[in-house]
């Protein structure tokens, strides 16, 4: 299992691009699954990240309070006023915009941890702020997508709120108390965790890409150029941050994964709950889902050179 594991882990970004480029090309392979049921799947994956969860991981806000405070800040100011700027600039349509920020507006997911893990960054400190950023998304993520969407879009904002803790705050919440009552049980499974993860992660970009395959075909390069380098700059910024505050080369590849790294399966969830309207919100979700694990392995490559 711990083989089939590591191959998992290793490949997942060519695994997820296979998968997507099959939902795209051949939308039937996706189809099968309803769009509402990426809910639940993403409900999988954050009740896995729930049980690797431990209170220790939470010691990293006292040992390093200014470098968690920093990157919760950087994580819910900068993604978003990136997204909303490039929205603006390339002049991206109600539907696309409103997609593009809620990635924005979205706390990192645990593909940030596993690149940092793989760039040879500081994994307490990643774990730690993704750990508090999606604890603070039922509040933020909701309140700035308003305030950057207000003039466009009608955002509920006590609805997308509830839709964030039941997604994601609950299983998180559910797989912690597994993990700390009967963490003897969760530790001989934990070799089964990535495979699950990829697989439900597979699904929901499989998912998502089938039932919008003939929207992205549409919407021509501009998304994903807008994706690409809302993601990119992302990095970038997450690393001058740690420069300008000082921070060791550890902790600022942690805090450059986290910045750029979003959790798009949840802004592709909100995107169909939230704005059922606007077909396309969905779409830059789902393309982030795919390139952002395609660049997360480039840059840890990058990142683990350097030392």
């Amino acid at each position: 299992m711990k083989v089939i594991a590591n191959f998992f882990s290793r490949f997942m970004a060519i695994i997820v691009l296979v998968v997507a480029a099959l939902a795209l090309f051949v939308p039937a392979t996706g189809m099968w699954i309803q769009l509402k049921a990426v809910n639940y799947l993403l409900m999988v994956v954050m009740f896995g990240m729930g049980l690797t969860m431990k209170l220790s991981d939470f010691k990293v806000v006292f040992v390093h309070p200014k470098e968690v405070i920093v990157g919760c800040v950087a994580q819910f100011t900068i993604m978003p006023l990136l997204a909303f700027a490039l929205g603006k600039v390339f002049g991206l349509e109600t539907g696309l915009l409103a997609g593009v920020i809620l990635v924005g507006t979205c706390p990192g997911g645990t593909s940030s941890n596993v690149i940092t893990y793989m760039s040879r960054g500081n994994v307490a400190l990643s774990v730690g702020m993704t750990s508090v950023n999606t604890l603070l998304s039922p509040l933020l993520t909701p309140a700035i997508t308003y305030l950057l969407l207000r003039t466009s879009v009608n955002v509920d904002v006590w609805a997308m709120c509830l839709s964030i803790i039941q997604v994601v705050i609950i299983p998180i919440a559910l797989g912690f108390v597994v993990n700390r009552f009967a963490g003897r049980y969760v530790a001989r499974a934990l070799d089964l965790l990535p495979v699950v993860s990829v697989i439900a992660i597979c699904l929901i970009v499989s998912t998502v890409v089938a039932h919008n395959s003939a929207k992205i075909m549409t919407t021509g390069a501009i998304v994903f150029v807008v994706v690409i380098l809302h993601n990119l700059m992302g990095y970038g910024c997450g690393f001058a941050v740690g420069k300008i505050f000082k921070m060791d080369l550890a902790k600022t590849k942690a805090l450059t994964v986290e910045i750029g790294m979003q959790n798009s399966g949840l802004a592709t969830s909100l995107a169909n709950a939230s704005f059922p309207n606007l077909a396309m919100a969905t779409v830059s979700g789902a393309i982030f889902s795919v390139w952002h694990n395609i660049s997360g392995a480039i840059l840890a490559n990058i990142l683990r050179s350097r030392e």
